[in-house]
């Protein structure tokens, strides 16, 4: 397929990202009295998903004045490697911390600048540029110098058509995932409120093995040899997955032993600059001699004498729930945190052992089918993955 949507490289040209992209540097002096309705920050972007899904209301007061219009690009120049761009749907003004891009001429396709920002090549150079060590932030300039291949508008349309069509794909799976995740909310809301609310509801101190432990966050190895860590998307829906999210690490046996991820360890999100995402957990189905745990995880490991890591995960990432946890959490430099002392207070509802089995059975459905969506996304990840370096890579065919 990739042969099809790329025949030959004829006519294609090596350009910088600044010739034909500019930086939108439009200000509202007032953006409430101007008319606009809404507010992007950082947190509001998701990693790997274009379209923006959340935002502020305008009404409720903001400080960001950068203007964005429908069709332009949102890139988060702060911490790139978390990888957030977004194309824009509505009018509105956003952080001062993500760039308003947009094609500077007719030379490239609108459509097609946000697929440019979303390959490996881009964040490499992003995270590359970036200076700053608690917040890293790359700069226009830097960003301007960026290389990479710039087909034919011919050939740009044929590349549009090729990306949307797997964007639409992704979200169609998104949506599922969505669904499938509602519904695993009102299972859960009903067991917590209907069937077991007459059942103890105990501080997560007296329901834990071991923990809560914070992980350890080594520097970063030139060779992918090793020992390896895991970025905070390694926590998602439930599960601890490293796929995708591992980066090698210097670290010795010794060190890295106490933080070596195990199976049936449970993850709490210690700090992210998203609120939702502060303090969810994810546990591993594998162990593994070689992969440790960041700093900003927790672990905990859950007596199963009293309370199923299964039965544990699924209600503390119910919303209602993680709302509690996410009560106690602190903001710093714009990052949302909890600690171990948060964790030992939180509390769980525990109703008897074989009640709980019961329910990680029904739960075991749940997450077959969330398991079978991923692994779809995974493969179009990969895909997409690969047509980006057949498309954009800086070499020019002779």
């Amino acid at each position: 397929m990739l042969e099809e949507v790329i025949s030959n490289k004829a006519g294609w040209r090596r350009v910088a990202f600044g010739d034909v992209v500019r930086l939108s540097k439009v200000r509202a002096k007032d953006p409430e009295a101007e008319g606009y309705e809404r507010v992007v920050g950082l947190e509001h972007i998701d990693p790997g998903d274009l379209r923006i899904r959340r935002w502020a209301d305008i009404a409720d007061g903001t400080t960001f004045t950068s203007v964005f219009k429908p069709g332009q690009v949102l890139f988060g120049k702060r911490r790139a490697y978390q990888r957030k761009v977004a194309v824009a749907e509505f009018a509105g003004v956003c952080s001062g911390d993500i760039y308003v891009l947009e094609p500077s001429s007719d030379a490239l396709m609108p459509e097609l600048l946000p697929f440019i920002c979303q390959t490996d090549a881009f964040f490499d150079h992003a995270v590359g540029t970036s200076a700053g060590s608690l917040s890293p932030r790359t700069n226009w300039k830097s960003l301007a110098d960026f290389e990479f291949l710039l087909p034919p508008v011919q050939e740009q349309a044929r590349l549009v058509e090729a990306f949307s069509a797997h964007r639409a794909a992704y979200e169609g799976l998104q949506e599922a995932e969505d669904r499938l995740a509602d519904v695993h909310a009102a299972y859960v809301e009903n067991l917590l409120s209907e069937r077991f609310k007459t059942s103890p509801v105990l501080p997560v101190k007296g329901l834990l093995t071991e923990g809560p432990r914070n992980g350890k966050s080594p520097m970063a190895a030139e060779n992918e040899e090793g020992f390896r860590s895991v970025t905070l998307s390694a926590v998602s829906n439930g599960l601890f997955d490293p796929q995708g999210c591992e980066k090698y690490i210097r670290i010795d046996a010794y060190e890295a032993e106490p933080f070596l991820v195990q199976a049936g360890d449970a993850f709490a999100v210690r700090g992210n600059g998203n609120r939702n995402l502060m303090g969810k957990v994810g546990l591993s189905s594998e162990s593994y001699n070689d992969l440790i745990y960041p700093d900003l995880l927790i672990r905990l490991r859950f007596d199963e004498s009293i309370i199923l890591k299964e039965f544990a995960v699924a209600q503390w990432n119910h919303p209602s729930v993680h709302a509690r946890l996410a009560a106690r959490a602190k903001s710093s430099n714009g990052i949302w945190k909890v600690n171990g002392q948060d964790i030992r207070a939180h509390k769980l509802t525990v109703p008897t052992i074989d009640q709980q089995k019961e329910v990680v059975t029904s739960l075991s459905h749940f997450q077959a089918q969330l398991q079978s969506i991923q692994g779809r996304q995974r493969q179009l990840r990969e895909f997409l993955s690969k047509l980006h370096e057949q498309a954009f890579s800086a070499t020019v065919a002779t």
